[in-house]
């Protein structure tokens, strides 16, 4: 997986920060989604890796509780792990003991579930 998000990892639009993002979600039917960050002049326009994919998937007709897992690769110098916006969106569409999969360049890991990530997500109970 290291290695396909290398690959991806050079789509990634990011001349502002020059930190690049690739991700890829895997379907519970073994289907994979890609994401670079693509990053804008005004900065809220720019979107995550991570949503990216998670958006891709949903928009070819995947749902919530269709995701195995996520894969995550920076270009940092260390792993770092996903923005509160992206947790908020895996919250929604994860169960919460999907494993999230966080990579350096070297090919260091770190494994955390939705769960992990997001202790107290906000979710439609909270709308009730």
């Amino acid at each position: 997986m290291l290695e396909k998000l290398k690959e991806i990892l050079k789509n990634s639009y990011s001349p502002y920060s020059n930190f690049k993002v690739a991700t890829i979600v895997v379907m519970k039917d073994g289907c994979e989604f890609q994401g670079v960050n693509v990053e804008n002049a005004s900065y809220g326009a720019g979107i995550c890796a991570e949503r990216s994919a998670i958006l891709s998937a949903i928009s070819q007709g995947y749902k919530k509780g269709d995701f195995k897992e996520m894969h995550v690769l920076t270009s940092g110098n260390k792993i770092s792990t996903s923005c509160f916006l992206c947790r908020q969106v895996m919250s929604e569409f994860f169960a919460k003991d999907i494993v999230v999969h966080f990579y350096d360049l070297e090919g260091h890991r770190m494994d955390l579930t939705v769960a992990d990530l997001c202790p107290y997500p906000f979710d439609s109970e909270d709308l009730k």
